[in-house]
């Protein structure tokens, strides 16, 4: 497949919406090693302290900003910016999100810019099997009561119709299953299991027996091979979704492996009630939807990808997930707001925002 080259003959000009997360800045560090790319242009709502090779920096929130100009006489736009938290403020995220999210696609047709890549997800799709793997024609619909999955469908939708008002636009959509590293697992923790959970807890061999509920069934992905696909997307010239995952596909018994400790059958009926009651008493920000909607995930197959994106991971799933336990072990991060190891005033501070309250 051809690389869509820039007017300007010095290289691709790329600007990444979201550049400081998990998969941001993994792109960044992969578009700055390419050399078809000429400049990357990195938004983000708070500047890094952060440094990578051919990259500046732009400071904007999605919602407010004029984007247009920030995208004029680029070559390609990835929009990756995403707001996990606060899920007790489901009007917050959906405001920067599914809002947000279609002022990019709008401001990427404004300014003329030839190719966008947007990064949708697993979460997006309808519930499905977890005994065979579906395609990317399986349905969009997500799973209605969790606001991530909510938002991801609707911009899916969004997305359709902006595909149909401007055919000269190459869009890609990529699916990826849940995405892991090293550096984001401080992030992580603080979206998803608050300041509650010691690191050493997740050392191999200290915790006995882990949980194996039914329809606990999963993909993953190193976070280097999430920003390989989304480089061979603005590359190459492709369009449509493509589904992007590792092998092997998780569950309760592999994931008692990486941590030596024994699976025991439950059903998911009272973890998702602890879970629940933990979320309401503001102890962890991660909702119990979020829980529905993870084991009612369907299998993605992700031949398309690797067929005709060119993608193969260098990671198994295992070992992006081994990296992941060794970051939360090790506080893992980077200068960046959002993987920053530690906030100021540390897990006591992240008390006091409210666990869930405030993004």
């Amino acid at each position: 497949m051809t690389a869509v080259r820039g007017g300007t003959g010095s290289g691709l000009r790329v600007v990444v919406v979201g550049a400081t997360g998990n998969v941001g800045t993994s792109l960044v560090e992969a578009l700055g090693r390419d050399p078809a790319v000429g400049t990357i242009v990195g938004v983000a709502r708070r500047p890094p302290r952060w440094r990578a090779p051919k990259t500046e920096w732009a400071e904007a929130d999605i919602v407010a900003a004029d984007l247009v100009e920030i995208f004029d006489g680029a070559d390609a736009v990835v929009h990756l910016a995403w707001l996990f938290q606060p899920t007790h403020r489901p009007l917050t995220t959906w405001r920067v999100n599914a809002v947000g999210g279609r002022r990019v696609f709008a401001a990427a047709a404004r300014a003329g810019v030839p190719a966008l890549v947007y990064a949708s997800s697993v979460g997006a799709y309808s519930p499905g099997p977890k005994d065979r793997p579906v395609d990317e024609s399986w349905p969009t619909d997500g799973w209605p009561t969790a606001g991530y999955t909510r938002e991801k469908a609707y911009l899916e939708r969004a997305l359709d119709a902006f595909e149909r008002r401007h055919p000269e636009m190459r869009v890609v959509r990529l699916r990826p299953g849940f995405i892991f590293k090293r550096e984001a697992a401080s992030q992580q923790r603080r979206l998803f299991t608050g300041p509650l959970l010691p690191g050493r807890l997740v050392r191999p061999g200290l915790v006995p027996v882990l949980p194996d509920l039914p329809g606990l069934r999963f993909q993953a992905l190193h976070s280097a091979d999430a920003a390989e696909a989304y480089r061979l997307a603005v590359l190459r010239d492709v369009r449509g979704a493509f589904n992007v995952a590792a092998e092997p596909v998780v569950d309760g018994r592999l994931l008692a492996d990486i941590l030596r400790a024994r699976p025991v059958r439950l059903p998911s009926g009272p973890v998702r009630a602890a879970l629940a009651l933990a979320w309401h008493l503001h102890l962890v920000p991660a909702s119990p939807h979020l829980l529905d909607a993870v084991l009612r995930l369907p299998a993605m197959d992700t031949t398309r990808a690797r067929t005709e994106l060119g993608w193969t991971p260098r990671y198994t799933a295992r070992e992006a997930i081994e990296e992941f336990l060794h970051g939360l072990r090790t506080t893992g991060g980077m200068p960046t707001a959002p993987l920053t190891p530690r906030l100021n005033g540390g897990r006591l501070a992240e008390a006091g925002t409210g666990v869930g309250e405030r993004p």
